[in-house]
This record gives structure tokens, sequence and C-alpha cells, in this order.
């Protein structure tokens, strides 16, 4: 059975993804905009919208061509700007949400292949040839599809031997590609997870490590000791992943520079730019300007 891109509202987690209804896919007046078949699928977000925890018999490769997705896991947060592809292996749980209207693809992987990717989430850059190989794999016209989000005239569909042809190419430049920093691990030890959600809830928050390490009842050296065990990151580095994943969703909702490295704890734009191009590899304005 095809897995479902889109996770089950209520109740408990799914093994497999049952399929959403049709009103719940559709914006008012859209049409349907989740398209599934057995190797993928492509479906359109309105920005702010999201599932509920899925897991997948496959694993699979999530792709924004247009906005941001942010794919959570039990392991960590994942930011999927337009320029990075997300791995998440079989079984993982997981959930998306998109920040700015959306057009997200899928495509799941054979075991063959998916063994030469890493057996945990990952984010990598997308090169050019990358990127042409997910928009064909998922062009809904090559998947028996057409009308509203599967656009229109007659494509012929790939054989199975182009469509492995197309994956194993998508694999090997996945396997040249950096990973990127752009999973941001969730640590296990309570008090590092309440620090999480203090930063995560206020990211302009400049309390330090220690002052921190007062609300959540430990000093500063455990809670170094305890990130460089469990995260292998500093309390600085880590504070900045963290600011820097919250920028990237205000920079897809519209949100400015300046606005963006102030509510994300910069003092002024030049050390966010420098912080952020660091870690995204590209500066904020061209990644708002699609570049």
């Amino acid at each position: 059975m095809t897995e479902s891109l889109i996770g089950v509202r209520h109740g408990v987690l799914p093994i497999r993804c049952q399929p959403m209804p049709v009103h719940r896919q559709a914006r008012p007046d859209a049409g349907p905009t989740s398209l599934t078949w057995p190797s993928g699928g492509r479906h359109l977000w309105p920005s702010g919208d999201s599932s509920e925890a899925q897991t997948h018999a496959r694993g699979h490769l999530v792709y924004a061509a247009r906005g941001v997705l942010v794919l959570h896991t039990e392991s960590g947060t994942s930011i999927v700007p337009a320029n990075r592809v997300a791995w998440t292996p079989a079984g993982f749980t997981h959930r998306h949400r998109a920040h700015g209207d959306t057009d997200m693809r899928i495509v799941f992987l054979p075991p063959s292949l998916a063994r030469l990717v890493p057996g945990r989430p990952a984010v990598f850059r997308v090169s050019g040839l990358a990127r042409e190989v997910l928009l064909a794999l998922t062009d809904p016209r090559r998947n028996g599809h057409d009308g509203p989000g599967g656009g229109s005239g007659a494509v012929p569909a790939y054989s199975r031997t182009a469509r492995e042809r197309l994956l194993r190419v998508l694999v090997e430049e996945l396997r040249e590609a950096d990973e990127q920093p752009l999973h941001l691990p969730h640590p296990r030890d309570d008090r590092l997870r309440s620090i999480e959600q203090i930063l995560s809830r206020t990211p302009a928050d400049a309390t330090t490590l220690a002052g921190l390490g007062r609300r959540v009842g430990a000093s500063a050296r455990t809670l170094s000791r305890l990130l460089r065990d469990e995260l292998g990151m500093t309390f600085y580095e880590w504070r900045t992943q963290l600011r820097v994943h919250h920028a990237l969703v205000l920079l897809a909702e519209g949100h400015d520079t300046t606005h963006t490295a102030h509510a994300c704890g910069w003092a002024n734009p030049s050390g966010f730019i420098a912080a952020f191009t660091d870690l995204v590899g590209t500066t904020p304005g061209r990644y708002r300007a699609g570049g």
C-alpha cells in the first residue's frame, strides 16, 4: 500500500500512514493539493499547515521546491529550505510543518539505495543536477496525475529502468554533497530539553549558560559536559543553530533581515548575516530571493 504524505490528525501514531480525506487535502476552491503514487508524491502546503506524526516503511527524501519545511523526528528537527534536501530513514516517526506556501516533493528510496545514505535523519545541499532529478521524479504528470496540482498535457511515464537510473544518480549526488548542519538533534537530558524549550520560545534570550542552569537546576559545567557528550556542540554552537533555525522560518514568512536578526538575538544585522551565511551557505538576502 502506498504510504500517504499526510499523517493522521488524532489518535495513536500509525505504523503506516492512512490516506487523508480529500476535503482536508485542499484549500477552499483550490482543488486537490496532495498527490501520491507508489514511489513518492507532491504536496502543496499553505503556509502554517502541518501534518500529524507518521511513519513510513521505506526511507524517503523530502525536498521543498518552494518555501521552507520544518521536519520533526524523535531524534531532532531539520530545517529544509529550497536549496536543501532532508533524508528520513525507514521507521522514524516524523511530522512536517510549512513556512511560506510550500511545494513539497517526496521520493521513497528502495532498500538497496537507502543503505548507501546515513541510517539517521540528515540534511544535504542540493546540487543543480540533484534538483532537476528530484523535480523529474516527482512530476505528477509522469506519475499518472494531471489537473489541479498535476499540470496538463500528456507526458510519458518513466520506465522502471529509467526511474531506477535517476534514483541512482540522485543518491550518488547526495553521497558527494556535504551534509549540512540543519538537522538539530534533540538532547535526551531533561535539563537540556528544558533549556531547548526556553530558547525555542524566545530565541533572542541572551541569558548565559550559568543563568539558564540556575533555572533548570544544573551548573554551567554540568550542562557544557552534557552538550558535548549528547550533541557534540558547545553552548554557543547549539544556541546559534537554534537561532538560525528560527531565522529561516521568519525569512520564509516574509520578514526582512534586520527584523529577523533582532528577533533571533543578534544586536546588529552584520553579525546575523555572518552566522547565517556560515551555517546555510548563502546570505539571508540571497536566501529570501531564492538564491
